[in-house]
Parts: C-alpha cells; structure tokens; sequence
C-alpha cells in the first residue's frame, strides 16, 4: 500500500545509525562464548579493584619469616605462603590489579602512538610515507623481547611508570601497520572526497570522517594488546627484571617459588592459572570482534 509505504520510509529514515563498535559488540554477545569470557573478564577487574576490601592479608606483610613460610594450602591461608611468610592468595588480588593496571596502560600507549604513526602515514603519502614506512621497519627488524631485556638489564631500578612507559613504546609498530593500510583505503572514500571538496582541512577529515571507521580494528587491536603486555609483564618481572619488590604481580609471584617449583608448586599454579585464563578470555573477545568486524 502506498501510505504503507511512506510509513515505512519514513520509519526506516528516522532510525539513528549504529556505530561500527556498537554493531560489533551486539555481535559478539550473540556467542555463548563471548559472554562467558566478558563475565570472568568482570569478575577478574572487579577483583582487582576491590583488592584492599577483599585481601585477607597485607601483600607485603611478613608476620613470622619462620614459623608462617612456606606453608601449603589451608583455611587460613587458601594459597598457601611463600618463603617469606606472606600470603599468596593475597599477593595474587594484588597481582590481579597491577598486572591489568600495566596491560591497560601500556596499551593505551601503544594504541595512540600506533594510531597516530599510521594515520599520518598513511594520509601523507608519497616520500612522507615511504620515509615513515623505512623507519617502522628498522623498529619491527628489533625483536621487542631482546629491546626490552636490554632496557630494563641497564636499568634495573625502573618504576612503575617507566615499565609502562617501556611496553608501550615498543608494542606499537604493528598496529601503525594495520591503521595505515586502512587509512590508505579510506582517503579516497567518496566521503573523504566531499569533505575535502568542502574545504575541510587534513585534521578535520582525520579526526572526524577517517578515523572514526577505524574503531574496529583499534577495538581489537586493544584487547589483543592488553593480553600481550599482561604475558610480557609477567616474564619479565619472573626474570626480576619487571616489577619490583614487595609490589606482587602475577609474574613475581611465580619466581619467588622458581627455586622449589617442586615443592611450593602452589606459589606457580595459583598465579599461573589465573594468568592463562585472563589472556584466553581476552583473545576469545580479540578473536570474536575481529570476526565481527571481518564479516561487517
């Protein structure tokens, strides 16, 4: 019918346009899987943001070096003790808390370095670009592992900071790669095109028309990016070179019993269990927004 018709029309031209992140997330929370890794993955931050409510013990706290050391699970200590008497399962709520603290941040670096780097790049063009791409591939010839190991070797004493400062800075010449191909697909957009037509400077088309379509691979590019650094972290800190004393992340936690891995086996298992189960619920998310957005 024609009035039908209109009706419709008019229904279909009043409906607001979902955002490329919004479709991928009412995607994603289709799969079973997805919500199961989203609600551990919110138990776990809840955790380690109530870690002063929830701790049954002072991380740090040393209350008898002899007597308390390295006792085996029990009631009063569910994780059992290290060998300096403190508690584990205390030291892994505060692990918990640390080491998403650093993958967070440390991403966040690397996602606006990465983004940033790519996006000129890739608008730029021309000898800008072919400049810029030479020097992403002397960063990318650099194993970040080895870059890292000699960093944090010459500097030992590194604060919290500076550690966060260091992953980020070396975990973002991947994601520039990905930005600047889709930049390159995208400025010759007819969207691109009109903006331009229309006297919108090179920042305003970045900002408001191109940038804005990247949402999606920079969403997944995140959370893939936090499960990294959050592995990284803990390697480094069970070679002592990451996190230091008495500050307890999950790697930490695990070289503290790297001696008598046989006989305080709690002081690995706690730690590393929790460890693998964070990263696989994040590349669960990784895996299914990078499906989402692959089909879209």
């Amino acid at each position: 019918m024609p009035g039908q018709t209109q009706d419709s029309a008019a229904t279909s031209v009043a409906r607001p346009r979902e955002s490329p992140l919004a479709i991928g997330v009412r995607r994603i929370l289709r799969k079973p899987s997805s919500r199961v890794a989203l609600f551990v993955l919110g138990v776990i931050v809840l955790v380690g943001i109530l870690a002063p409510l929830i701790a049954p013990y002072d991380p740090a706290a040393q209350p008898d070096i002899v007597a308390l050391k390295d006792l085996p699970p029990s009631l009063a200590h569910p994780f059992g003790t290290d060998p300096y008497s403190r508690d584990v399962l205390s030291r892994v709520i505060y692990g918990a808390r640390l080491s998403l603290m650093i993958g967070v941040l440390a991403t966040i670096v690397s996602l606006t370095l990465g983004v940033a780097y790519g996006a000129i790049s890739g608008y730029a063009g021309g000898v800008v670009d072919a400049l810029m791409m030479r020097l992403l591939d002397a960063f990318l010839s650099i194993p970040r592992l080895l870059l890292l190991l000699g960093v944090l070797v010459a500097w030992p004493r590194l604060s919290i900071g500076a550690l966060v400062l260091f992953l980020g800075l070396t975990g973002w010449f991947g994601l520039s790669r990905i930005v600047r191909g889709q930049v390159l697909a995208l400025k010759h957009a007819e969207f691109v095109t009109a903006a331009r037509a229309l006297g919108a400077s090179r920042r305003r088309i970045l900002g408001r028309h191109v940038l804005p379509n990247l949402v999606s691979p920079i969403v997944v590019a995140a959370t893939l990016g936090v499960a990294h650094v959050i592995v990284l972290e803990a390697g480094l800190s069970y070679l002592g070179i990451g996190v230091p004393q008495p500050l307890a992340s999950w790697g930490n936690i695990i070289q503290d019993g790297s001696d008598q891995i046989a006989t305080l086996w709690w002081m690995a298992l706690f730690p590393g269990l929790l460890m693998v189960l964070t990263v696989m619920m994040l590349n669960i998310l990784g895996e299914a927004l990078r499906d989402a957005y692959e089909r879209r």
